[in-house]
Formats: structure tokens, C-alpha cells, sequence
């Protein structure tokens, strides 16, 4: 630090905001107002600005970084560990109970076995936190320099994404994806619980706030098929959904407002990643249990002192020095996993008694046990009957499927552009089925063959409406069956059944971080009082991000290096589009099927010919909007200033 800094100490020791810094500010909170008290970029000002190496207040060469969990939360901060905190590499660990990298990010398989992925990503521009690292991460199928970031847009740029078959029903029929088809009242609600304050919404759910006519809408329909909201989950984070994509929300209809991976997650964002931290030294222990933290807890500090692990069935515990971090991630959502094949099913029935009793939510229960500060994970983890639903990865060989499969594909799927440009749902489905084909091959070994389609299904507690059985008590062949019914390929099963292999996921928590919650239900990143403890993932407080992101994540690791290290730098919050009058515009034009909103004609008016005229939303329509009688007084108005 005094090599780094000599030639500024002059400035620096007379810095009345050295080391006093909010490393994750909150622009909900936050009027946007330049003062010489604000040296520091506004909350939600994302850009290059952010990218200093923001020097740590001490050195830390000497510190071991002990991080439970190599998923991409806990990969993140690994990284900002080595970029932004001058950690070494050499001193980070990983500890792993799985064997392999990735956590919930996973990808794998063959061609000749079947490849699985439990569950899909999709993207989109303003993931600044996930941009953030990627730019900097070395493609592996591009030469030097080139980075992940790079591969992604060339791929993206060239290949627009949209859906043409966005929902189907009757057999297969593509239904109209037009619309959103919201009453003005159920318009009116959106409004509503934008404006609403989080702190009002403490464990309300989706059901509770919004009406019936609401949830028959093909808006519910397009954002919990898109996101994997159920009616029971959280309003709150419901509202948080909103905000943060805003922007996109004409967009949800066709899925334009998407960006998707060259591959799947393991193999885009794990691989990569995970290449170039073990270049720097990072190391990573598998098949370690961490069971729970030995932490000194007194009246000002907690201060972990002992990692108590389980490896080769014995307990062994890793000291950890004051000037040692730890990196926790809280919880699972893919934790307690169940596989089924053509010929097995996941599981033979929910059994909810069984909530929250594996090692995947052990530690967090053990540090909630010892604080308030550490959370209730009993919150998330206690309800697998409202928290899990099932996908199933389909390898496809040429069939019946695969040419009904082409209908519904914006380009040819064996060519490697877009394909469905993201989920098709079976409006008409019991169990309210959807199905993906990404851009292929969807592995880097997939044969030219090959179709990898991704399928899954939000209700587990109803019956098919072919196959008479709930979705995880169903072998592949029959999730199939069900499949072709609604494709209308009942007669052609025998030869999708021969050409398709099928695995299956039930994934009990996949939902868990959506249960409803309140004020101090999920910890903060740096809990009260925790000198070298942070905690990551799915399972802590970020303000305003959301739940069920790789951006998210990413968020959390950033932030807890940023807090634990108090680097001069801060996470920046959410894209402000959100605050963007255009966005808002747009975003209400959409939500009112691109119908006038109230005041459109009088903001024409007042910025035709006008520098701002192109804030407002384009038309769908040539037709001329009926004048009111304010906008008549208005051109009065107009008319009266010119003569003055």
C-alpha cells in the first residue's frame, strides 16, 4: 500500500472520504444531486468510470481467502479478490462438497448418454457486474486478446434474437403473443405496486396483491413462464422484477429484449472463468463439506476462527486468522437434486417433511443459530411443495420431433443461428409446460446431429393432460408422450421415444429464493459486526438486484470483497432505466397494448419537432388519436404565447 501510494499520501491523509465508503449504494434511496459531500459516482451510474483499481486501505499479500462453494457467486469473488483487493491467487481456496466447479451453472453429458443442463440462463445488456468480469476473462475458442465479453457480442450482434411462437395451444397451433391482454385496473396494479415502498410488501404474495383477471392475463403468463413465479411466491420480489426490467418489458412478448450464450452456462461462464483463476493460483477442493464456522461472538464482532469441515468422513477444521476472509455461500437452489431417465422417474412423490434437512442448508442453519444477523433460512427452505418444479434435457436425433420443432424456429436449428429465441409455453398445458432449443450445438462436442432441447414445467401438482401423473412421478418417455400430445405427434411417439434420450432434474429449492419474505429474513453480504465473514449467493440482501440472476451473484461476491477489504470503490446499483422517462413511456405504452396512454396526445404536441420528441414510443398504428378537450385548450394556449 505505501509503495502504491507514496507519491498521493500528501492528498489521501487529508481525505476527510478515504476508507468511508459505501460500497453498495442504493439509488432508491438516493436523490440524484452533484455536491462538493459527493465525490463518488451517483448509486446507479454504471460505466467505465467504475473500473479503478480502487487500492485497498492495507495490504492484504499475507491473507488466505477461504471461499465455501464454487459457484459462479463465489467464483466472482475469487476474482475480485486477485483484481481489485491485490490478493494472490495462491492464497485463495476453494471448498467444495460437490466434484466439480459451477455450483447451480452446470452443463454436461454426451451425445451417446444424454447431455443435462437443470436449468437454462437468459441474459440481458445491462448485467454490468457479470460485463464487469467478462471483458476481462480470455475467450477459449478465440485467439489473444480476445475476451468471453467479445464472443458474446459477436455472436448476439450478428444473430438478433426473437421468438416467433412465443406461446402454442390446441395441438401445437401457435397462439397470439400479440398482447398482454391487462384490464386497465390490472394496469393500474403494476402502477401501483411500482410505487408501493418494499417495506410494505413483507411476506404479501403474488396472489394476495394482484386479482384473478390478473393472473389470467398473457402478461402472468409471459413473466412467470419467463422468470418461474408461481402465485404463492413473493409480490415483493415480484416488484423488484419489475423495476429491474423495466426496459425490457416490450419486449417480453417476443423475447427481443434477450441475449443467450454461445453454449450452455458450464461451458460459457464456469470453464473460462474457472481456467483463468487456476492460472493465477487459485486453488479448489472438492468433495469438502463445510458443517459450520467457529466464530468469536461478542458484544461488537464476529470474527470466524475455525472452518469446521467433513472430508473422507472425518471432521477437520481449518484455522482461519483475523486477517483471513471467508466466503460463504447461503443455501442451494439446485441442492437435493433428484435424476430420472427414459425409463425412471425423479422421485415417487414430494415429500415435503423431508424440507431443509440436507447438508446443503446445514451451515446456514448453523450461523443463523448463532445470530439474528445470519438470517432465517427457514424462510426459504421449509415448503418443497412451493419451491421446486422439474426440467428435463432432451438429445434429440432426427425425428418427428425434431422436424415439428423446426415450425416453431425463428432459423433453422442445425444451422447455429437463434433458434426459438427462448421458451415456447404450451398455453393449454395442466402441468404449463415450455420448451427451449438454444443456439446449437449447445456443447462444444455436440455432433452436427445432435438437438439439445431444454423442457420444463412450473406445476407439479397436476395431472398430465395425456399422461394421467404428476410431472415428477413420470419416466422420460411419458414426460415425452405429453409432451407430442400437445404437439400433436401422439401417432409419431414411438419414433421420438427411439430417436430422443431423456434426463430429468427435480430440483426441490429451484424456487426457494422466491418464497415470501420479510425485512431480515435474508442476511446482508457483510452481516452486523463480521470482520472477515461475507456471505454470497442467492440467500442475501442486495437493495434492489434480483433474485435467480447470474448478475446477482456476481453482485454478491463483489460486493462482500469490496466490504470486507473497505476498497476505495463501490458495486454500483442497478441500471437506471428504471428512472428513464423513455423506458417509462415505453413500459407503459407496452403494458396498455400499445394503445395511447392518458397524456400521449398532449406530450406529442408539446414535443413535436422538439430535440425530446424521440423520448416518446414509436406506433404501431397510422391511425390519429382523438383530441381531448385539454389538448384543444393546449394548442389554444400555444397560439395565445405565439401572439405575445
Amino acid at each position: 500500500m505505501k509503495k502504491d501510494t507514496s507519491k498521493f499520501d500528501k492528498v489521501l491523509n487529508a481525505s476527510p472520504f478515504l476508507g468511508k465508503v459505501e460500497h453498495a449504494p442504493d439509488a432508491s434511496k438516493e436523490i440524484v444531486h452533484n455536491s462538493k459531500d459527493k465525490p463518488m459516482p451517483f448509486a446507479d451510474l454504471t460505466g467505465n468510470y467504475q473500473r479503478n483499481k480502487g487500492i485497498p486501505s492495507k495490504s492484504f499479500k499475507d491473507s488466505k481467502v477461504y471461499i465455501v462453494g464454487s459457484g459462479i457467486a463465489g467464483l466472482s469473488a475469487a476474482y475480485y479478490f486477485i483484481r481489485d483487493g491485490h490478493v494472490s491467487g495462491e492464497n485463495i481456496v476453494f471448498l467444495d462438497k460437490l466434484p466439480v466447479a459451477g455450483g447451480s451453472l452446470d452443463g454436461a453429458g454426451n451425445a451417446d448418454d444424454g447431455y443435462i443442463i437443470r436449468g437454462g440462463r437468459e441474459m440481458e445488456m445491462t448485467y454490468e457486474n457479470l460485463w464487469d468480469i467478462f471483458q476481462d476473462i480470455p475467450a477459449l475458442e478465440l485467439p489473444a486478446p480476445y475476451s468471453v465479453l467479445d464472443e458474446y457480442r459477436l455472436l448476439n450482434d450478428n444473430d438478433p434474437n426473437y421468438s416467433k411462437a412465443r406461446l402454442i395451444h390446441n395441438k401445437g397451433v401457435v397462439k397470439d403473443f400479440s398482447k398482454f391482454g391487462l384490464k386497465k385496473k390490472d394496469q393500474l396494479a403494476i402502477v401501483k405496486l411500482l410505487l408501493k415502498k418494499k417495506e410494505e410488501l413483507d411476506d404479501v404474495t403474488v396472489e394476495d396483491y394482484f386479482s384473478k383477471s390478473f393472473l389470467e392475463s398473457n402478461f402472468w403468463t409471459f413473466f412467470r413462464t419467463m422468470f418461474a413465479f408461481e402465485i404463492w411466491h413473493s409480490v415483493l420480489e415480484c416488484k423488484l422484477y419489475l423495476h429491474r426490467f423495466l426496459h425490457l418489458t416490450d419486449g417480453f412478448k417476443d423475447f427481443s429484449c434477450l441475449i443467450f450464450p454461445k453454449y450452455n452456462q458450464y461451458d460459457t461462464f464456469v470453464k473460462p472463468l474457472t481456467e483463468h483463476l487456476k492460472s493465477k493460483g487459485v486453488k479448489i477442493q472438492f468433495d469438502t463439506l463445510v458443517k459450520d464456522l467457529d466464530i468469536q461472538i461478542n458484544d461488537e464482532q464476529k470474527i470466524v476462527k475455525g472452518i469446521i469441515t467433513e472430508q473422507n468422513n472425518k471432521e477437520i477444521v481449518i484455522p482461519v486468522t483475523e486477517n483471513d476472509f471467508v466466503i460463504v455461500t447461503t443455501g442451494s437452489m439446485t441442492e437435493d437434486t433428484s435424476y430420472g431417465t427414459n425409463t425412471k422417474p425423479t422421485i415417487e412423490a414430494i415429500d415435503n417433511s423431508q424440507s431443509g434437512t440436507s447438508v446443503g442448508w446445514k451451515l446456514w442453519k448453523n450461523l443463523a443459530a448463532k445470530s439474528p444477523v445470519f438470517g432465517k433460512p427457514e424462510k426459504f427452505c421449509s415448503d418443497i411443495e412451493k419451491s421446486a418444479w422439474q426440467s428435463a434435457t432432451l438429445t434429440c436425433r432426427p425425428s418427428d420431433l425434431t422436424e415439428k420443432f423446426k415450425e416453431y424456429c425463428v432459423n433453422d436449428p442445425y444451422s447455429g443461428k437463434t433458434a426459438t429465441g427462448g421458451i415456447i409455453t404450451i398455453a393449454d398445458s395442466n402441468w404449463l409446460m415450455s420448451f427451449t432449443i438454444n443456439r446449437q450445438p449447445h456443447y462444444p462436442t455436440q455432433p452436427d446431429d445432435i438437438l439439445v432441447v431444454w423442457v420444463y414445467a412450473l406445476y407439479m401438482d397436476k395431472l398430465g393432460n395425456h399422461v394421467q401423473k404428476k410431472m415428477p412421478q413420470c419416466t422420460g418417455n411419458e414426460i415425452l408422450s405429453e409432451l407430442c400430445y400437445h404437439l400433436g405427434l401422439e401417432n409419431q411417439l414411438e419414433n421420438v421415444i427411439k430417436n430422443t434420450i431423456v434426463r430429468t432434474s427435480f430440483m426441490p429449492y429451484i424456487t426457494s429464493m422466491f418464497m415470501p419474505r420479510a425485512a431480515g429474513d435474508r442476511p446482508e453480504i457483510v452481516p452486523a459486526g463480521c470482520t472477515n465473514l461475507g456471505l454470497v449467493g442467492q440467500f442475501v440482501e442486495t437493495k434492489n438486484d434480483v433474485v435467480f440472476t447470474v448478475e446477482s451473484s456476481v453482485r454478491t461476491g463483489r460486493t462482500a470483497v469490496y466490504k470486507l477489504l473497505n476498497s476505495n470503490k463501490q458495486v454500483p446499483d442497478i441500471a437506471g432505466a428504471q428512472y428513464d422517462i423513455r423506458h417509462i413511456l415505453k413500459a407503459t405504452k407496452a403494458l396498455n397494448d400499445n394503445k395511447p396512454f392518458p397524456g400521449e396526445s398532449i406530450l406529442k404536441r408539446v414535443l413535436k419537432n422538439t430535440y425530446f420528441e424521440h423520448i416518446l414510443p414509436t406506433d404501431d398504428t397510422t391511425e390519429e388519436h382523438h383530441e381531448s378537450f385539454i389538448s384543444e385548450q393546449f394548442e389554444k394556449l400555444q397560439e395565445w404565447a405565439k401572439s405575445l
